[in-house]
């Protein structure tokens, strides 16, 4: 039986809720495939990682191609003897994600009776002051939103321009939508936080990680990966 394991990195702080997550999200995945054993670790749950090994194909729950994705998860891989494990490309590189968040605020706007082709889009997102690879990864999401948008721009909680300045006098039909992969601090405090101190009137969605409709696009990407007729993706609908 193929095996996919689900890596997220987890809230040192408090490790708990987070691997609760991942290892909800894989049961979802696992639910969409059929003869794939799918779990879930956090590099912050101690021994999480532990049932890594080198036949396993793992998915990054990370947002960019950055340190965690290039050098740290490798690294803890090979300590658990995982080192020829296949690494794909995380989450925020997957071909599936602008059509998704293109759903996520296409239907935010419905739900608001504006038209998006109207309406301003804001993704908040991480940012850093090491790498270039976080801000690169929203900017090209800004990019491919675009077309669809009145106007798009981003916000970043480690670098400029700051979530709470980009926010800052945007009309009020606006989407703020948060490039993030889990629902961890930056999502429960730092962006609610930054767009109060903005006045920010317009709508808040959800993280990206957190749209129902993820569960099965990991699981196309997972199939086409592993490029097994027999592991096809169920498309009916699941209730999570």
């Amino acid at each position: 039986m193929p095996e996919v394991l689900i890596v997220a990195h987890g809230q040192p702080g408090d490790p708990g809720p987070q691997q609760a997550a991942v290892e909800d999200l894989a049961a979802k995945v696992a639910a969409r495939l059929s003869g794939i054993r799918v779990r879930g670790a956090t590099l912050a749950m101690p021994g999480a990682l532990d049932v890594a090994r080198n036949d396993h194909l793992v998915y990054p729950m990370f947002m960019a191609e950055g340190w965690f994705t290039r050098s740290e998860l490798p690294r803890r891989l090979a300590l658990c003897g995982a080192d020829r494990a296949r690494v794909l490309p995380p989450f925020g590189s997957d071909p599936g994600l602008p059509d998704l968040c293109l759903g996520m605020l296409a239907a935010a706007a419905s739900d608001q009776g504006w038209s998006l082709p109207r309406t301003h889009v804001l993704i908040a997102a991480h940012g850093s002051g090491r790498s270039r690879a976080p801000a690169s990864a929203a900017l090209a999401m800004a990019g491919a939103l675009a077309p669809h948008c009145a106007h798009t721009s981003c916000g970043f909680i480690e670098e400029a321009p700051f979530l709470a300045d980009a926010a800052r006098d945007l009309p009020a039909q606006s989407l703020c939508l948060p490039l993030f992969a889990t629902r961890a601090e930056h999502v429960t405090d730092d962006l609610p936080a930054a767009l109060a101190k903005a006045g920010f009137a317009g709508r808040v969605l959800q993280p990206v990680g957190m749209s129902p409709t993820v569960p099965a696009m990991i699981a196309k990407t997972v199939s086409a990966a592993l490029g097994d007729p027999e592991c096809d993706v169920e498309t009916r609908p699941h209730r999570d």
